[in-house]
């Protein structure tokens, strides 16, 4: 072990700014949350101010708010996952046949091309669109003799408008994730099972998927852990916080933000990070127990 290590040292030196990075902004930030059981007062700093227990958690799950965001939260990120997933190995697999390199560079990078775009820049995007006056869509409704919509006064609609938006930014990002993996699988297995007559359809149901599915459960373990954590840029800026979309787009993130906005509290805000920190740990466990059960091999531990 000895050896090893001071064979290594130049190796192991490269992972300490990672290492100081993951304490610092992880592990130190940890002992924040005692204030969750707290009133806190900035004047008095974290020590001085007033224990309270459990009060607040108990008064933010007695609001009818907590269950409606964690509903919201859990809801829109189980549908982000799942359609994402799927979506993202469909484009590995599409681009994966594109045999000429300069037309695969070119649609992974206008893939790949959303995801470097703010949530801001995003939010424009999307108003430009949905807007009641002008909008695109709008005009198109027009077009086609129907009445237009006034899309930021709609809740119903908004799940399904956010789906489309967060697939448009992030599948292309994994799904060069999950093209890579395909790119590893030897191609001694295809030229097998063609020698045996398999179709294409055959291949990548036998062979790319099977292969394919150890980097799907990984990547999903890995977003369950962070379910509860909505992506703030896209329910805020997306939806331009607009009040009268609570109902179906309110989540964790978003109400702490205006807690802290607005009301000040930062023990109540402390209390529900720290709720979303225990309940996605929890689902991680959970999620790598179920998947143990069936492939042990594929688990994260």
């Amino acid at each position: 072990m000895k050896t090893s290590i001071r064979h290594n040292i130049p190796l192991l030196s490269m992972t300490i700014p990672g290492i100081l990075l993951l304490f610092g902004f992880s592990y130190l930030p940890m002992f924040g949350i005692v204030i969750a059981f707290k009133n806190f007062k900035a004047t008095k700093g974290i020590w001085g101010s007033e224990w309270v227990g459990i009060d607040n958690f108990r008064y933010l799950f007695g609001s009818a708010d907590a269950w409606r965001i964690t509903f919201n939260t859990l809801y829109l990120n189980a549908l982000f996952i799942f359609c994402g997933t799927v979506s993202a190995v469909l484009l590995a697999l599409l681009m994966n046949e594109v045999k000429k390199k300069w037309a695969n560079k070119l649609l992974q990078s206008s893939l790949f091309f959303p995801y470097l775009l703010s949530w801001v820049l995003i939010g424009y995007i999307v108003f430009a669109v949905l807007k009641m006056e002008n909008g695109l869509l709008n005009n198109w409704l027009t077009g086609m003799g129907l009445q237009p919509v006034q899309w930021y006064m709609e809740p119903r609609y908004w799940p399904a408008i956010l789906l489309v938006v967060m697939l448009w930014k992030t599948s292309g990002y994994y799904s060069i994730i999950y093209l890579s993996a395909i790119l590893g699988i030897s191609d001694e297995y295809y030229e097998a099972a063609k020698i045996d007559g398999a179709s294409k359809l055959q291949q990548i149901r036998f062979i790319t998927l099977p292969l394919l599915t150890p980097v799907v459960t990984i990547m999903t373990l890995l977003q369950i852990g962070r379910i509860f954590y909505a992506d703030f840029g896209l329910f805020y800026n997306v939806t331009r916080d607009s009040g009268m979309l609570y109902t179906t787009t309110d989540v964790i993130d978003t109400y702490v933000f205006r807690m802290l906005r607005s009301a000040g509290d930062v023990g109540m805000a402390s209390a529900a990070g720290f709720y979303q920190a225990i309940v996605g740990f929890a689902l991680v466990l959970l999620a790598n127990l179920i998947v143990r059960k069936i492939d042990k091999e594929n688990a994260l531990f």
